[in-house]
């Protein structure tokens, strides 16, 4: 990925406060990780960004539903959310709250610069109204079919098929979601933010932007092609979410304040520090990138740019689109037995060995990726314990055994792994640039392997015995092969990665230690770190042989 910058802001997708992380969400949250290390592991001036999406009609209905306040729920699942995203090693510089003083104060801002720039008027329109509930309905309080593609159940926003946005009335059949009733049309005078001027700038913005995967530009191009509508941004009250400024019943769709929320964090993670959020937001001195799910292209690269043009605002560098996350190859289930929550993977297992595995799947297009349980447990076992695992302990412990720990001076770039050490550092460091994990993956395995290989040929058990010194350099340059690899996993695998290091007499590695000599040293004793993972393991998940879960 070119960035002009050397700052860089990424964001990981607001995480909705209206339910725990499953393992499906952790997909983006590991994919944006991985690449906020890689980049801090190369030496950019880099933060990341993210927080709870804490507003709407969802969160509404589930407060009712467990007979708590709104502000009460959020406050639950920030404890949860914030738990599982550091069990799971996900490195925020900051996560915010949507439901913030920051949020309120830059939603404020900007809607009245769009505003005051006409890119906002207001008109009536009918509504879909509930005479049971004596209230309006807003997107999640009523369903029907989509008015696009025709698919059932779908709610008042967004179709979960087709992905195409629309308004509440426009649903066909539509009934209320609390009582189940027909509601009629009801009118109402909203806030419209003018979509469908900004249409030829986000063509030129897209069409000119390299940084975004062609296959999500054809999207989005072809969706300006059809004609944009302009945007209802205001909502009736009741509403969980900020009021719009002098307005007594009227509020902000949750879409128009929820990716405020990137520039609050941000503002909240500078206090006290020597910046601010318009560094970052209002300025050409800054690389934004977000990460994303398929699932919300529309808001991220219509909705979302054209509010920042209209504001002046700067415009992200790129927005990385993931797909789905599939476990047994179907969508998940709880009634499949296929849904898990994050929490309930990081009692089982570490977390991360899912980090590995999910790494070793991801690459730069936008597809769905598979948990099946047996191919993750054949990879933990073949690929990180056997082979990685496996070579650094080999090499680590027969020097602490039979060359008193001691390690000579030597470099990679004079030895017979040369060639090879160099091919796969900068296919590495090209592959997590270009956002490739599967291949960042694939070659720091062949890395391991090459170093099993060359110690293994040597055979230094045997080699001890006739030349004490080409012993000491084998083992060696295999330690110093051990120190590299260390530092291309470290991104994926923080934790073990930074064990292996200290295992070296090692800490604080960067990219610029790659290749270079560990010395003349004295390492620490070695210990396993990674253990194959049985059966016994996997039942911890509830996953046994013979299930559904068998490939």
């Amino acid at each position: 990925m070119e960035l002009k910058h050397e700052r860089v802001l990424v964001t990981s997708a607001l995480i909705y406060a209206n339910g725990p992380v499953h393992i499906g969400h952790i997909v983006e949250y590991i994919q944006t990780d991985i690449f906020v290390r890689f980049l801090r592991l190369i030496g950019r001036d880099v933060i990341y960004i993210c927080g709870d999406d804490t507003h709407g009609t969802p969160i509404e209905i589930n407060a009712q539903r467990q007979g708590v306040g709104p502000e009460e729920l959020i406050g639950k699942y920030y404890k949860e959310h914030t738990r599982d995203f550091k069990s799971f090693r996900i490195s925020f510089d900051n996560f915010y709250s949507t439901n913030s003083p920051e949020n309120k104060r830059l939603s404020d801002m900007i809607f009245s610069r769009l505003k005051e720039a006409g890119h906002i008027y207001q008109k009536e329109i009918e509504l879909t109204y509930c005479e049971h509930c004596r209230r309006f309905l807003p997107d999640r309080y009523v369903k029907g079919k989509c008015p696009r593609c025709g698919a059932d159940e779908q709610y008042g926003d967004v179709c979960e098929k087709c992905n195409s946005t629309y308004e509440p009335a426009d649903l066909i059949e539509p009934y209320c979601t609390v009582c189940k009733s027909r509601p009629v049309k009801k009118a109402s005078n909203h806030y419209f933010f003018r979509l469908s001027s900004f249409s030829e700038r986000l063509r030129e913005w897209i069409t000119s932007n390299d940084n975004l995967q062609q296959e999500i530009k054809n999207f989005v191009l072809n969706w300006i092609k059809e004609g944009l509508k302009d945007w209802c941004i205001s909502r009736d009250g009741p509403y969980f979410g900020f009021r719009v400024p002098g307005e007594e019943n009227k509020y902000y769709y949750v879409w128009l304040d929820a990716p405020i929320g990137y520039i609050a964090s941000t503002e909240n993670y500078c206090k006290g520090r020597d910046c601010s959020a318009m560094d970052y937001w209002e300025s050409d001195r800054a690389s934004i990138i977000h990460f994303i799910g398929k699932d919300i292209i529309y808001f991220h690269f219509l909705f979302w740019p054209a509010m920042l043009m209209g504001s002046g605002l700067a415009l992200p560098e790129s927005i990385v689109v993931h797909g789905f996350l599939n476990v047994a190859g179907e969508k998940m289930s709880k009634s499949r037995g296929t849904f898990f929550t994050a929490e309930e993977f990081a009692n089982a297992i570490s977390p991360e060995l899912l980090r590995f595995y999910y790494a070793s799947s991801l690459g730069p297009k936008m597809e769905d990726i598979n948990l099946d349980f047996w191919d993750f447990q054949d990879r933990i076992n073949n690929e990180l314990v056997a082979n990685i695992a496996n070579f650094a302990y080999r090499v680590l412990s027969f020097a602490n055994t039979r060359l008193e720990s001691r390690l000579k001076a030597c470099t990679i770039r004079e030895s017979p792994l040369c060639n090879e050490h160099a091919a796969c550092v900068e296919g590495i460091r090209h592959a997590y640039d270009d956002l490739d994990f599967r291949a960042a993956v694939r070659l720091i395995l062949r890395l391991s392997s090459a170093g099993n290989k060359h110690f293994q040929d040597n055979a230094p058990w045997r080699l001890i015995n006739e030349d004490a010194g080409k012993t000491q350099e084998v083992v060696s340059l295999c330690a110093n092969l051990v120190k590299d690899i260390a530092i291309a996993l470290s991104p994926i695998m923080p934790d073990f990665c930074s064990k292996l290091a200290a295992q070296l007499g090692q800490e604080g590695l960067s990219w610029d230690d790659m290749g270079i000599s560990l010395g003349e040293c004295t390492i620490p004793r070695a210990e396993i770190i990674l253990r194959r993972l049985g059966d016994a393991d996997m039942a911890r998940l509830g996953v046994k042989r013979g299930s559904l879960w068998q490939a």
